[in-house]
């Protein structure tokens, strides 16, 4: 081993932390990581209540996020994912027909024609209009920031899309994903997850989740990987702050005590980023609270016994969204259903209380799936994420930060930075996969402290 080996200190425990650290340790640096809470895993956690798991919320990855399935077979947990063979959303209607989103195994993107064709939710005219504008959505590139300017909701209504149609289609897709309404959504972020996820591979919108408890899937699964690897890993560890040294180093500031380091990730919300800095670090640092928040709150329903035989289905004409059965995840096995109904952008239900949305969920609920209605609860519980995601809205992406900033060894990451992604899991993973690259390669040149290698690693680019 080497006298000088490559330091990396991780700030932050949540997905783009903890792939950082995995990326840095993977590439031989010493890697400590460094996380506030009392557990990993970030904004995807889990806990017990009368012998029920419960995840904090209900979060769903696509085929197409490759960073993320990599990030799970690294640390040993693909085997707990459930992903689709083939695109299939069922989307009910209270007292109507059901519909799907569901694909077929044909060429993209004619593989959704047949389920366009016959939405139930939709007259004749307006499945028509849906093919055309997809299909001129389809010629959007997503990378183009000039898109960033535009409202999805404009966008749709430029390209003939009604009220009904923006409702009872495109916000099922863009709602989840962007955590934003179709109408006041990016048209970047709309367009990046339509042209990659839906209109140019056939399987990439293919729908996965858990089979456990996404502590188990993420934070503990990936502590034993990191661990495992040599790296260290500290909870109820707050940093207070990043600083440099008159050696060139970097000190990480922590309630009590300091470590020196040669490289470090910072991978915490954007909101958080600017106080652990320096002034002048990043461009906009003193304006990345104008990416806003964008909520998610989850209502858990534990049902005495099934009320429907679907894994998870989208609604329309309802206050419900989606719904997932998370009856395994939960530990089930004594003939009780546990659903997780997911409301996404749910800035109107943070005042509710957990009662109030028990109660009008559970009906909502019996509207869309009567046998729920006959159904006792036997357990109920709401989960919050006030400040879930950033608020992917027009003008966002200039604020969304790349991976290096202006102090030589310090690199960002998170679902806010720019992935080009919305505020996603596959967002995170790009961003501390990255992130952890960079930092390795500066660790590893930092300890000659010579000004020809520093250069060279602080412009090194993944």
């Amino acid at each position: 081993m080497s006298d000088n080996p490559a330091r990396v200190v991780v700030v932050g425990g949540g997905l783009a932390g903890l792939a950082a650290a995995l990326e840095a340790v993977d590439r031989g640096a010493t890697v400590t990581l460094l996380e506030r809470r009392p557990r990993l895993g970030g904004a995807t956690w889990s806990f017990r209540r009368r012998g029920i798991w419960f995840d904090n919320g209900q979060h769903v990855f696509l085929r197409c996020c490759t960073a993320y399935r990599t990030f799970l077979k690294r640390i040993g947990a693909a085997d707990r994912l459930f992903l689709q063979r083939r695109l299939d959303i069922p989307v009910l209607r209270p007292d109507g027909p059901t519909g799907a989103i569901r694909r077929t195994s044909g060429p993209a993107p004619l593989h959704l024609a047949p389920a366009l064709l016959t939405y139930p939710h939709l007259g004749i005219r307006q499945r028509l209009g849906v093919l055309r504008a997809g299909w001129a959505l389809r010629r959007l590139d997503p990378d183009d920031p000039a898109l960033d300017d535009v409202a999805f909701g404009d966008w749709l209504s430029d390209h003939g899309q009604d009220a009904a149609a923006i409702e009872t289609l495109w916000n099922l897709v863009v709602l989840p994903t962007v955590n934003v309404a179709a109408a006041e959504a990016s048209l970047k972020l709309a367009a990046k997850v339509f042209v990659t996820g839906l209109l140019t591979d056939a399987p990439a919108a293919d729908v996965g989740w858990s089979r456990v408890p996404l502590a188990a899937l993420h934070g503990d699964a990936a502590r034993r990987a990191l661990e495992t690897a040599g790296a260290v890993v500290r909870t109820r560890a707050g940093v207070t702050g990043v600083r440099t040294n008159s050696s060139d180093g970097l000190i990480v500031q922590i309630e009590g005590e300091s470590v020196a380091t040669d490289s470090v990730v910072a991978a915490v919300p954007h909101d958080a980023v600017g106080p652990l800095l320096p002034p002048g670090s990043l461009p906009d640092q003193d304006r990345l609270g104008d990416l806003g928040v964008s909520p998610i709150i989850n209502v858990h329903l534990v049902y005495e016994r099934p009320v429907t035989n679907l894994p998870m289905f989208a609604a329309v004409e309802s206050d419900v969204e989606y719904v997932f059965d998370r009856t395994e995840a939960a530990g089930l096995d004594d003939g009780r259903q546990c659903l997780a109904l997911s409301l996404s952008a749910a800035d109107s239900y943070l005042g509710w209380s957990a009662a109030d949305l028990i109660a009008h969920f559970s009906g909502e609920l019996a509207r869309l799936v009567p046998a729920a209605a006959r159904a006792t609860l036997t357990e109920s519980i709401v989960t919050r994420e006030p400040t879930a995601t950033f608020n992917g809205v027009p003008g966002t992406h200039r604020l969304r930060a790349g991976a290096e900033c202006a102090i030589p060894g310090v690199y960002l990451a998170g679902a806010w930075c720019d992935t080009g992604w919305p505020a996603t899991m596959e967002g995170a993973v790009r961003s501390g996969t990255r992130a952890g690259r960079l930092a390795a390669r500066f660790a590893a040149a930092a300890p000659s402290r010579s000004p020809t290698a520093l250069r060279s690693a602080a412009g090194m680019q993944a």
